[in-house]
């Protein structure tokens, strides 16, 4: 029986999804499970996996595409089916007949066998090709000049300064596909910086094309700063054990382990203690998850986004440095999946690389709580009543106040703070 491939949901928001590539052409064998089509969201890059096994036809969707969600953009019919035409192109009227090459080709292409008219009163393969070749002259006709190419593409190629009329596209039709951008050589001095495409607007002022992954970031954080009760919870730590705990767990890594890693451990170990900040606010009600999933905040030339470490109670700190690190490198690659950015329940932004003291960050919904990290800077401070240079980190706790109290949070900061002035606490 025949599937329909359609553009999957890959985010909770996500309203529509640009097709970048099949993997698959139209009419080849295609098993259930193997990567069949590159999707590109607000967040990311992802190989969508073939829904069944079969033949791959009725194609309607062409790279640089943007469907909704849901819609239909082919079909993989059964091998029998295929084989012997049952797979009529969907929507076709009762009584049009056609050739067997007919049929396929149409379905190939997504083609409505009614729209074609024959000399005769069955469709051949030469009535089909007409009609295909006719098509494709309307479009150019309708736009002339246009290269076709992929919205991906066309941004690259105005970051480096590339004419899309010298790059061969390797997509349907000579589509010029971002990789084809990627492959050919960037101009001399006269590229522009990337991301800095700007438009002139009245009053000699200059607005900044944004990428669709900001506007989204824009509306969602906009959305939780007006509608997620804030407040702020703030603490110094001494940074001394910390900075001892890091070098003598990098002697007995081969990852390479950061101030980032040692706080997800921590942060972890805080959350189990006191699940209140491991919870969501939900339907207006608060949803205690028995996961603990760290996400880290994650700045991509494009926006901020926010990859998972799903269940980090569970892994050894070298574990969480490996996964720490591939998850930043697909993030900065725009390659990571759906599963690596959702499920989060409390999220992690540390900007101590930036040279940042200390900041207020927004709560990410549903989650009950965000932590901000600033840098590990020596301050002087009082030690038993004399003054001291130590080296001290600022942390503030940023909470959502229909999940939380300020009791509750500061009960977790606290254990937080003692697992990190004093690493010996993790195995109790």
């Amino acid at each position: 029986m025949a599937k329909d491939v359609v553009m999957p949901a890959l985010g909770m928001a996500q309203e529509t999804g640009t097709l970048l590539k099949w993997l698959k052409a139209p009419g080849e064998t295609v098993t259930k499970g193997e990567p069949l089509m590159e999707v590109e969201t607000d967040k990311t890059v992802v190989e969508v996996e073939a829904p069944a096994s079969g033949i791959l036809m009725e194609v309607t969707a062409r790279p640089g595409d943007v469907i909704p969600v849901g819609q239909r953009i082919a079909v993989i019919a059964a091998p029998g089916e295929a084989a012997r035409g049952e797979a009529a192109p969907r929507g076709a009227s009762a009584g049009v007949t056609a050739t067997p090459v007919a049929a396929r080709i149409a379905r190939e292409h997504g083609l409505d066998l009614a729209q074609i008219k024959p000399e005769g009163g069955r469709v051949h393969k030469e009535d089909v090709l007409a009609f295909i070749a006719a098509q494709s002259a309307q479009r150019t006709n309708t736009n002339p000049g246009r290269v076709p190419a992929s919205p991906k593409a066309r941004r690259l190629a105005q970051e480096r300064g590339l004419d899309l009329h010298a790059l061969t596209g390797s997509g349907p039709d000579g589509a010029v596909l971002a990789a084809d951008v990627l492959a050919a050589a960037p101009p001399p001095v006269e590229a522009p910086p990337a991301r800095l495409e700007r438009e002139v607007v009245p009053e000699a002022a200059e607005a900044l094309a944004l990428s669709r992954m900001w506007r989204v970031m824009v509306e969602r954080l906009s959305q939780a700063w007006t509608a997620t009760p804030h407040f702020y919870l703030m603490r110094e730590v001494d940074a001394t054990r910390l900075k001892v705990w890091r070098e003598h767990a990098q002697k007995r890594s081969a990852e390479k382990i950061t101030y980032t890693d040692l706080l997800v451990k921590v942060l972890a170990y805080a959350l189990r203690r006191h699940p209140r900040l491991n919870a969501a606010w939900r339907n207006g009600t608060v949803v205690l998850n028995r996961e603990i999933n760290i996400g880290l905040a994650v700045a991509v030339e494009e926006g901020l986004i926010v990859p998972v470490i799903h269940n980090a109670d569970g892994q050894t700190l070298e574990q969480l440095a490996a996964r720490r690190r591939s998850l930043i490198e697909r993030a900065q690659a725009g390659r990571l999946s759906p599963d690596e950015l959702s499920g989060g329940t409390f999220t992690l932004s540390n900007l101590g690389m930036y040279g940042v003291d200390a900041f207020n960050a927004i709560v990410n919904p549903p989650q009950a709580a965000i932590l901000a990290v600033g840098r590990i800077a020596d301050r002087v401070v009082p030690v038993n009543g004399h003054p001291a240079v130590l080296p001290m980190l600022t942390l503030t706790l940023s909470c959502d106040h229909r999940v939380a109290d300020g009791a509750r949070a500061a009960q977790f900061l606290q254990t937080l703070v003692e697992a990190l002035e004093e690493p010996l606490h993790l195995l109790e």
